[in-house]
């Protein structure tokens, strides 16, 4: 997938374009015996902030017009994108951002809030990542799978994703696979398709809001 646009022969194997606890506090001393039962109790221990579920720290949720997208991320695949991820949604960064290019059959592609295919987070101080392919035998391209999109240099990914229509064999260790649609996967296939070999959207859908499991508001 890649997050410029081009001509179709620029990237083989895919279709066009391209804290403490409190110390006891002493009883005050007295002249007078002291009386059973009066000593100051000690205060109570702080209870430790609670550690994130981890689950729900790699579920990612991306709200579409037409209803939310459960999608689990696979840091053992790839770490630093899913890192990448995780925090470009906590600031805000994939908010009404476009699927600026979708090919029926094939993927949706989004992340690029210029809506162009060639911009990213670099301007806002987030370097490209190198590859983090894995194997066909380990992690592949099919319906659902979630991808970082990319130029036809390996290590320019950024902020830009795709996620899977259908399976692409093709894509199989070329690509980062970054996570995985578990539920809503029929949003997904609503998301408004592109026209002409490169599947660029005019008026495209957009991504209303994604966002980390793991932020959510407690329940009352």
């Amino acid at each position: 997938m890649s997050d410029e646009t081009g001509s179709p022969e620029k990237i083989p194997g895919e279709p066009p374009i391209g804290e403490t606890p409190a110390a006891e506090t002493p009883a005050a001393e007295t002249s007078h015996a002291e009386t059973p039962g009066t000593e100051q109790a000690a205060a109570p221990a702080e209870a430790a902030p609670a550690e994130p579920d981890p689950k729900l720290e790699n579920t990612l949720i991306l709200e579409l017009k037409d209803g939310a997208v459960t999608i689990e991320l696979l840091p053992e695949l790839a770490p630093q994108h899913v890192e990448r991820i995780k925090t470009l949604a906590r600031a805000g960064f994939y908010d009404n951002t476009p699927f600026h290019r979708v090919i029926e059959g094939f993927m949706a592609q989004g992340g690029d809030p210029t809506g162009t295919g060639t911009g990213g987070a670099r301007e806002q101080g987030y370097a490209d990542l190198p590859a983090e392919f894995s194997p066909p035998n380990r992690a592949r391209f099919v319906r659902g799978t979630c991808g970082m999109a990319r130029t036809m240099n390996p290590h320019s990914a950024n902020s830009q994703f795709f996620i899977m229509f259908a399976p692409a064999p093709s894509l199989d260790g070329q690509y980062t696979i970054w996570g995985r649609v578990v539920a809503g996967m029929e949003a997904v296939d609503k998301i408004k398709r592109g026209t002409g070999n490169n599947g660029i959207v005019q008026g495209p859908d957009r991504l209303v809001k994604a966002r980390i499991a793991a932020d959510a508001p407690a329940a009352a």
